[in-house]
């Protein structure tokens, strides 16, 4: 070996060490500081890139993507006043109260996304917090969508005990409860629920065994200390959820966060990838906000961890890629759906 490649070699060796570049396997931790949160998402892109990517080969096929659908089962009214949202009767923005939907009515929709190459159904309600009879049918409609061999998720705001129980007996796979952004920063989009409220769901869902599904969003006019701040109270929860999506802000006319200037989408790909390095056992999701995605933005976020997305034209009331547009994307980049 020649003294060039011999300090090559060293350099490759050292740059590897400093930036956790190793064979070893990754511990999953639950003890993040946010100093080390930070310095993660302050690596050179391509260093980022590369931890997420060899903690995600180390447990995922990265070349298969899980695929799910989200349907509004009851639409507009809310009583919350998130500041991203269309569905809050806060806000004026087109978006009409409805009533829960018939059973037959969901099972007809997950019929089609499973024809379409779904193998989660996710059904989504805009409530603070059900009613026990509201109950009654969703559980109808979990054990429908199982019964068609598809995996249920559901979100319906704040929960009892009972209706947890109930939710589970009715064989629930996954619920849906996002923490939204940092503690910090929470009180700028939301004031009709408080931060702790959003944990406590999240532990009584935690505890009665129905899978978690929790993340977040950016691009609400937070700091990046504020998507460390996210990261780190879902990566420190007794167990990292088993889902983690992470959406770029869909801005809505009449929202009060229409008018936010967009996020840079690298920092939203950084994002995704200091998530899979905190969560690396975590589905990661690519969420909402792909319809104005271009395809190497996406692509980075596969690259990045990301294995998890929503097919078909709508999340609740916002658009979503059409599904060529996905078939011909996947194709350039060699991605499977998941199976089950």
């Amino acid at each position: 070996m020649t003294l060039e490649s011999a300090t090559h070699t060293e350099t490759v060796e050292n740059h590897a060490a400093i930036h956790g570049e190793t064979g070893q396997d990754d511990t999953v931790r639950h003890d993040w500081s946010r100093d080390e949160i930070a310095a993660l998402f302050s690596l050179p892109f391509n260093d980022l890139i590369f931890q997420a990517q060899t903690v995600h080969r180390r447990r995922f096929d990265p070349n298969q993507v899980q695929m799910s659908t989200l349907l509004s089962i009851k639409t507009g009214g809310c009583s919350e006043d998130c500041a991203y949202c269309p569905q809050s009767a806060a806000y004026d923005t087109g978006v009409k109260a409805e009533k829960l939907m018939a059973v037959q009515a969901v099972l007809a929709e997950a019929r089609r996304a499973k024809d379409g190459g779904a193998t989660r159904y996710c059904m989504g309600a805009a409530w603070r917090s059900p009613k026990d009879r509201d109950i009654d049918t969703v559980c109808e409609m979990i054990e429908g969508v199982r019964a068609l061999g598809m995996e249920t998720c559901v979100t319906l705001g704040m929960l009892t005990d009972n209706q947890t129980a109930r939710l589970r007996d009715a064989g629930l796979d996954y619920y849906n409860h996002n923490i939204d952004t940092s503690e910090e920063y929470y009180g700028e989009i939301i004031t009709t629920r408080t931060y702790q409220d959003r944990l406590d769901t999240l532990g009584r869902v935690r505890d009665a065994g129905i899978h978690v599904c929790s993340g977040g969003i950016v691009g609400m006019g937070e700091a990046r200390d504020d998507r460390v701040g996210m990261l780190k109270t879902l990566a420190n929860m007794p167990k990292h959820p088993e889902s983690v999506p992470i959406n770029m802000l869909v801005k809505v006319e009449g929202t009060p966060v229409d008018d936010q200037a967009a996020l840079d989408p690298l920092e939203f790909v950084r994002t995704i990838a200091v998530a899979r390095i905190m969560m690396p056992e975590s589905m990661v999701r690519l969420s909402a906000g792909r319809e104005t995605m271009s395809d190497e933005i996406q692509a980075l976020c596969f690259l990045a961890g990301a294995n998890s997305i929503f097919v078909g034209p709508k999340l609740l009331t916002t658009d979503n890629p059409e599904r060529d547009r996905d078939d011909s994307l996947f194709d350039r980049l060699g991605i499977e759906s998941m199976p089950l």
